[in-house]
């Protein structure tokens, strides 16, 4: 087993885990430093089986995996507050004006022409056809071979990112 940040050896026995930005992560004990060590969740003392009764998991988006082919293939613009504000000014519409088109308060169009909101993609949409502007743009999948740790061969958070250090 490897540590996910830098790629050394972790002992299979004992991995540490450790909780780093939010993500629980098996590491090393030098990177375990970084954030903060989690307890092995308990194991079940027992498991009820009950042959009987058999239930299908609905196959909701709450209980799907979250697969390769349903990752976005477009984002948001990086300036998209001033975009919107230069097309709604070009058209010579106020907020109130916009957002009475789009059925939004103006409160929402003013944050999002601030920058202090992002809109959804619903939101994006209706500025998109509205504005008649394009905010949306395709994004290129990320070629992950030049990120790979040469000596086991492995993908590691390491590789992608530098690691700030106190």
């Amino acid at each position: 087993m490897e540590c996910e940040i830098c790629g050394k050896e972790v002992p299979e026995n004992n991995p540490i885990r450790a909780k780093i930005e939010g993500s629980v992560m098996v590491v090393c004990k030098e990177c375990s430093k970084l954030g903060k060590i989690q307890k092995a969740p308990p194991k079940p003392k027992f498991v009820k089986q009950n042959n009987n009764k058999t239930r299908r998991k609905s196959t909701t988006q709450k209980n799907r995996p979250y697969s390769r082919s349903e990752e976005p293939t477009e984002e948001l613009i990086e300036d998209f507050s001033y975009e919107i504000r230069k097309a709604r000014e070009s058209k010579n519409w106020s907020r109130e004006d916009l957002g009475r088109k789009i059925n939004e308060r103006v409160s929402v169009i003013t944050r999002i022409e601030t920058g202090k909101m992002t809109p959804d993609n619903k939101l994006t949409k209706k500025l998109e056809k509205a504005l008649n502007i394009k905010l949306l743009e395709k994004i290129d999948n990320l070629d992950l071979n030049q990120f790979i740790n040469t000596t086991s061969g492995e993908r590691t958070l390491g590789n992608v990112m530098k690691i700030k250090r106190k």
